[in-house]
């Protein structure tokens, strides 16, 4: 009976895709709810310091709530929010950055997070389970049960449909759509259709990637992201440049045909199959090298550059800042998929002699509580300072 569950008023959004409310002075992060409302709450999971719950009957409604375009969205766990206009979705992004920031680098930030349509359909990169049952569809939130569902509302239209996944044995199971129109399934990790590599192409380049490789998943990410990096970077001529957690060679190769022959890029990558990748797509640029290995191990033995650009894992890069800050690089361009990680990283940045300067962020995963950010950051000579990032 939800009349008996207890009734919260909801507050600001916090890191992970939930509102913070308390429940007899006991702080719960709360699923598919908004700032604002006034909801009962199911509590889904206690520990000594929190509780965690889902929102199952809005008492009082935001103006921002929307129906959710998908009828499994308050069971899979793939998204966040469903529930909440895209306009909103983004301004809550843009609090999570602002307060990561202000929290944890001392930085105080003015600006918002930047549309990168579609919202729905965008997801060319798909990871399904097979339930219990056989049938094929997508993990619960925080659990590993299957939610049976008839098809993904944010999958790419052009992937293979969940009816042909049902005749694919396996457990796990993939599934690609390259912007070329290429196709993958693989299953426990071994391809089943398509080829080995697709191609993807940004610009006027073309990248090869491994069927089960990364790329990034919205269709427009790529372009956006290079557009954004080349424009932080503002690359000279000749410029010495590290690309750092550098894939398939995405920034490399652009930062390659800005600073021409005459410079030069080192692309490092620990994953063996991306930096044979990256071999491939860098082949026409001479002065382009590729460095397979990880990035704390290699830093240290590269030689001073004038420009470092880094897009590392979730994690972040805490175990190589003090190398690549040795690398004396008049600037630093840092791409993060986590702003808790990315706050982080620059206020270490910071004791090492790097100031932040813009921040940008991209709406690259719509209706999840995932953000992209591109943040320049330039030497500054005495001692270090954190200002406010515009």
């Amino acid at each position: 009976m939800t009349e008996d569950l207890p009734i919260v008023e909801v507050g600001g959004v916090a890191h992970g895709g939930h509102c913070v409310a308390r429940i007899d002075g006991q702080v719960v992060f709360v699923r598919h709810a908004l700032p604002g409302e006034r909801v009962r709450v199911r509590v889904t999971d206690r520990t000594s310091s929190f509780l965690r719950g889902d929102a199952v009957e809005i008492l009082e409604r935001s103006p921002h709530r929307v129906a959710p375009p998908c009828p499994w969205a308050s069971e899979c766990g793939g998204c966040d929010f469903q529930h909440v206009d895209p306009a909103a979705q983004r301004a809550l992004l843009g609090d999570v950055v602002r307060e990561q920031l202000r929290r944890l680098a001392g930085l105080e930030w003015d600006g918002e997070v930047e549309e990168v349509a579609p919202a729905l359909g965008w997801r060319t990169r798909m990871q399904y389970a097979r339930g219990a049952d056989g049938r094929v569809g997508l993990r619960g939130h925080r659990s590993h049960d299957v939610v049976a569902i008839d098809r993904c509302r944010i999958a790419h239209p052009d992937l293979p449909s969940l009816a042909d996944l049902a005749e694919v044995p396996g457990e796990r199971l993939e599934t690609a759509v390259s912007s070329t129109g290429q196709r993958a399934v693989l299953a426990d990790g071994r391809r089943v259709e398509g080829p080995r590599r697709l191609i993807e192409r940004v610009r006027h380049r073309t990248f090869g990637v491994a069927a089960g490789g990364f790329w990034q998943v919205h269709p427009r990410a790529a372009e956006t992201l290079v557009d954004a990096v080349l424009a932080a970077a503002d690359l000279r001529e000749g410029d010495r440049v590290a690309d750092l957690y550098a894939g398939v060679g995405l920034f490399s190769a652009f930062a390659a045909e800005a600073v021409g022959p005459s410079g030069h890029v080192v692309s490092v990558e620990w994953d063996r199959i991306g930096s044979a990748e990256a071999r491939r797509n860098l082949a026409d640029l001479p002065h382009a090298e590729v460095v397979n290995g990880a990035t704390e191990r290699v830093v240290p033995r590269l030689a001073p550059v004038d420009v470092v650009v880094i897009d590392p894992p979730r994690a972040g890069a805490k175990k190589a800042l003090r190398s690549i800050a040795d690398l004396g690089a008049r600037r630093i361009v840092y791409v993060s998929c986590d702003p808790a990680s990315l706050a982080r990283d620059l206020s270490r940045l910071a004791d090492l002699g790097y100031r932040t300067g813009s921040v940008r962020a991209f709406a690259l995963f719509p209706m999840t509580h995932h953000v992209e950010c591109v943040v320049v950051l330039d030497a500054v000579t005495g001692t270090s300072t954190r200002p406010d990032a515009s």
